[in-house]
């Protein structure tokens, strides 16, 4: 979600005009609109002290995602890998029929 829709969500919810969230947060109607607009973008801080004067917080968590060259991410691929070797299973006899190498 981009900051624009963020900020236009918050204010709605909120129930807020444009004027009311400015004189809240201290910053013009006008500069809010161009913010909900997308014309401009406000800063981390900016945005902060707006959401919070609608009455929201903004929380991040943020995390690396591995992604490899088809798209697929690490677990997905793992699990690909998985699936394929199930289908697969390991048989053996219990005796070993072929000589070792390096005994004669």
């Amino acid at each position: 979600m981009d900051s624009a829709t963020l900020l236009r969500s918050a204010r709605l919810e909120s129930g807020l005009t444009l004027r009311e969230l400015g004189e809240r947060a201290g910053t013009s109607h006008s500069t809010l609109a161009a913010y909900e607009s997308g014309r401009k973008s406000p800063n981390v801080s900016t945005l902060d002290r707006v959401l919070r004067a609608a009455g929201y917080a903004a929380d991040v968590t943020l995390h690396r995602r591995h992604r490899t060259a088809d798209g697929l991410s690490r677990g997905d691929e793992l699990t690909a890998v998985l699936d394929l070797a199930a289908a697969f299973p390991a048989r053996h006899a219990a005796q070993l029929e072929m000589p070792v190498f390096g005994r004669r």
